[in-house]
């Protein structure tokens, strides 16, 4: 099984210009997760790493730091039409593409390796990391909610590990929450993390499907799978990561800092 590990890294965020070249403790993000893919893929002889962006000082950053890099069109509306532009530009076609956000420079190497390791099921089409929250967790996330509605995605499952429902809202609705709580440390709230495994055919499908009426709705790409019946496989990492809902804003990232420093 072939792998790539896919780095989209759009200079220009409206709420972010120039994240990917921001500096998370005194260190770029997109070395960061670098960094992290190369942990990941240790031990795969058939995998590779390519950071995928449209501007040239994202392209002459990674050229300094010694980062595999490929112009992609302007013209790519999401990360995942991002990924699927340097999927097809590689010297060896892959057959399995893992979508790794720029912005993601806290994701866990149980993570990303959790989402390859999904594919050796033949029946996996799409596969994305989760994690249950502790009640510790989830205090925060509705904490952070308070200043950034949009940042932190929570997701439902099935009892085979298939997304039902993705929200930027926290899902489920919790009634008697005081009882529970009484019950364990962990809550029944997931939390997903922002990262995505796709077989190539199957990323190439959704590339080419409309926008989702909800998907549109809440800004969230991975319900056009839902949207159109392709299943998700949920990844459960360990509930001892410590994780991060992505930096969107200045403010994630200084939120990622303090994370980092405690």
């Amino acid at each position: 099984m072939k792998i790539a590990i896919i780095i989209p890294a759009r200079y220009g965020s409206t709420r972010f210009p120039g994240k990917p070249l921001a500096l998370l403790n005194g260190t770029a993000m997109i070395d960061r997760v670098v960094a992290l893919a190369k942990e990941a893929i240790n031990g795969y002889s058939s995998a590779s790493i390519m950071v995928a962006t449209d501007d040239e000082r994202i392209v002459e950053h990674c050229k300094v730091q010694g980062h595999e890099c490929l112009m992609t069109s302007v013209d790519c509306k999401t990360g995942s039409d991002r990924v699927l532009d340097a999927a097809v530009k590689l010297t060896e076609t892959p057959d399995v593409v893992l979508n790794l956000q720029g912005d993601a420079p806290l994701m866990p190497v149980s993570a990303i390796r959790g989402v390859i390791e999904a594919f050796t099921d033949p029946d996996c089409h799409v596969a994305t990391p989760i994690k249950q929250l502790t009640w510790v967790e989830l205090d925060r996330l509705r904490t952070n909610k308070e200043t950034t509605r949009f940042s932190g995605t929570t997701v439902t499952i099935t009892s085979k590990n298939r997304s039902l429902w993705f929200s930027k809202n926290i899902l489920p609705a919790i009634r008697k929450e005081d009882v529970i709580r009484g019950q364990g440390e962990l809550s029944p709230v997931h939390q997903h993390l922002g990262l995505y495994g796709y077989r190539l055919d199957v990323l190439r499908k959704f590339v080419n499907l409309p926008e989702g009426r909800y998907e549109a709705l809440e800004g969230l790409e991975q319900l056009r799978f839902l949207e159109n019946e392709i299943p998700i496989t949920c990844v459960s990492i360990p509930v001892d990561e410590i994780i991060h809902s992505g930096i969107d804003s200045p403010e994630d990232l200084e939120r990622a800092e303090r994370l980092l420093n405690t």
